[in-house]
């Protein structure tokens, strides 16, 4: 399969499908944590997301691709800590912070995997 955009690469499918499953689990979250845990958590793994698209955009640039990468590995590792806190908090239930944290070190293997071998993803110069 070639992959013409970000959304072709599975970590990114991954990722967004996390970031949907996050926000609909924490529609049910208490309003109080509004703006703490829910609007972090949804923030965060979204952010996974997004600094995957900024890294294929700049993937002409190893040092900028590498960067988006390590920003998005970032993210996931925050989004990772804030499932703790919802399950520590009793609004997730152990089955789903252990999925859904498997799910964030199976992201994050892959975006390891892309850190450590950036060549296949970056544009080549004809010069």
């Amino acid at each position: 399969m070639q992959i013409n955009s970000a959304k072709d690469l599975q970590v990114y499918q991954k990722a967004y499908s996390l970031a949907m499953e996050i926000y609909h689990i924490s529609q049910g979250w208490p309003a109080e944590e509004r703006y703490a845990l829910t609007g972090q958590i949804r923030r965060s793994s979204r952010s996974v997301c997004s600094n995957l698209r900024e890294a294929w955009a700049k993937r002409r640039y190893e040092a900028h691709f590498v960067n988006k990468l390590t920003d998005a590995d970032g993210e996931n590792s925050e989004t990772d800590t804030w499932l703790d806190f919802a399950k520590d908090c009793a609004y997730l239930s152990g089955d789903d912070h252990k999925r859904l944290t498997n799910e964030c070190r199976i992201i994050g293997s892959m975006i390891g995997a892309m850190l450590n071998k950036p060549d296949p993803f970056l544009i080549k110069s004809h010069a």
